[in-house]
Order: C-alpha cells, then sequence, then structure tokens
C-alpha cells in the first residue's frame, strides 16, 4: 500500500526545549488514523511541521513519496494536502455556502466579497461545478440545510463541520484535523467521525486526526492510533491494541481502562 505521509525522526526544539523527540510514523493512503496522547506531548507541534508551519529542527516528512521538509505550507497544499486547526476561524458575516466557496485553487477577485458572489451566480462552467462540489461536499456532511445560515449564528460543533467542509473543497488527499470535535457536544462529536470514517470508506481519502480524548477515539473505528507522551511516540496499534497496553493507560490515564474503553 502507498504512504500518504511518512515522518521520519522528526525533531522540533524551541532554543532547550524539545517538543517533538525523533517522532516516526507512517499513514497509509485510505487510512483513518488518530493521533493521541495527554496536553502538552507534541501532537499540534507535530502537525505543524507536516504542514509547514513550523520547521522542524531535523529529520524528514514526506508526502505522497515527496519530500516535504523544507517548503512552504502552500506548496506542501499542493502535494494534495490540507489541514484544519482546532479553533476554526471562518469568515462570520459570511454564510456556509460562501465560506466554501472561498478556498478552492486558482480563484480571483478583488475582494473576498466579489469573487463568492460570482461563484455564487456563476457566468461559467468552472465557476458552476465550484458551487455544485460545495453542495456536494455539505450533503457528505449531512447539513445541506445550513448552507445560507451565517456562520456567526453557528453552534461550536457546527462550525467544527464547516471548517471541515471548508478544507474538504480543495480535494485533499490527506487530511489532517486538530481535534475537531474539542468542545462539541457528544452525538454531534459522534456524528464527524461516522461522517469522517464514512468519507475515508467512500472515496479513499487519507485523514489523521489529533484527540486528546483516548476514551471517546477508542470507540470511533478508527483503523489506527498513534499514541505521543511527552514528545515521543510511545506505541501504534489498533484501537484494541492500544485500549490493552500497560505502558499506554499508566502514561495516558494513570488508571486502567476496561474492554469497553471506560475507566475503572
Amino acid at each position: 500500500m502507498s504512504k500518504a505521509l511518512e515522518v521520519t525522526s522528526l525533531r522540533k526544539e524551541f532554543g532547550g526545549l524539545v517538543a517533538v523527540k525523533d517522532v516516526s510514523f507512517t499513514v497509509d493512503e485510505g487510512e483513518f488514523v488518530g493521533l493521541i496522547g495527554p496536553n502538552g506531548c507534541g501532537k499540534s507541534t507535530t502537525f505543524n511541521c507536516i504542514s509547514g508551519l513550523l520547521e522542524q529542527t531535523s529529520g524528514s516528512i514526506e508526502i505522497f513519496e515527496e519530500d516535504a521538509s523544507e517548503i512552504r505550507p502552500d506548496q506542501i497544499q499542493n502535494l494534495g494536502m490540507t489541514r484544519t486547526f482546532q479553533h476554526t476561524n471562518l469568515w462570520r458575516e459570511m454564510t456556509v455556502i460562501e465560506n466554501l466557496l472561498v478556498p478552492p485553487r486558482g480563484q480571483f477577485g478583488s475582494s473576498i466579497r466579489e469573487m463568492v458572489r460570482s461563484l455564487l451566480f456563476p457566468a461559467n462552467p468552472v465557476e458552476e461545478e465550484r458551487l455544485s462540489r460545495a453542495y456536494e461536499v455539505l450533503d457528505q456532511l449531512e447539513v445541506p440545510h445550513m448552507a445560507h445560515n451565517m456562520t456567526s449564528e453557528l453552534s461550536g460543533g457546527q462550525s467544527k463541520l464547516v471548517d471541515i467542509g471548508r478544507s474538504m473543497m480543495g480535494e485533499p488527499r490527506l487530511l489532517l484535523l486538530d481535534e475537531p470535535v474539542a468542545g462539541v457536544a457528544g452525538p454531534l462529536a459522534m456524528k464527524i467521525f461516522n461522517n469522517l470514517r464514512k468519507l475515508v470508506d467512500d472515496s479513499g481519502i487519507t485523514v489523521l486526526i489529533i484527540e486528546h480524548n483516548m476514551d471517546f477515539i477508542l470507540r470511533q473505528g478508527v483503523d489506527r492510533i498513534i499514541v505521543m507522551n511527552e514528545g515521543g511516540v510511545l506505541m501504534q496499534g489498533t484501537p484494541d491494541e492500544v485500549r490493552n497496553n500497560r505502558a499506554v493507560i499508566e502514561a495516558y490515564l494513570g488508571a486502567t481502562v476496561d474492554s469497553g474503553g471506560g475507566e475503572e
């Protein structure tokens, strides 16, 4: 199976602080993988290095077998990778569909508003295709009814869905999601994960997702989990292997975990 992402001996230092300690892992094409660990263990720093927002101190990153270690974020996106952040940054005075229409590549205009207006009232087949794609993404996320809602009116969970939708508009082959259900109520959080699982199964996209809540992600149908602790990789395995790993239990929770994923 081809590799979507290969991280080798990744290290990131901030002065005397080593935030990421020689981290190595791979994610295959079409996999749904969780990256978990306690707060401050280096998950987001690892994401920032992969996506080009931070320059790694040493190590290498390959995306679809292309060296992405020393290139800009926009160049990394051109390799087929898109990411979201823990805190959404939607355009609050625009509708959901307008937010989705901004990200696709190759758009021009004197202002965002003018650009979106031309897409909402398309005058050529390319613009019609983009508008159709935006509605298709909302259908995939099961929120077509929100298309014309102002994003300022959305709940935190709904904003997370729109953020995911916006990231999908560039039709990425590899999607990195930084805690997409942080602060989201249980039922909607499960819906987001179910939609992501379906997206992976139906489209073959690769998803790497940061999640802090180990108990939650163990129940959500990811293929594999990478566990970080104190800046390094503690283990990698299936949800069952993670659930039953004593080192993970002691380092991550400080307690035992039963077969259903709950603490004892």
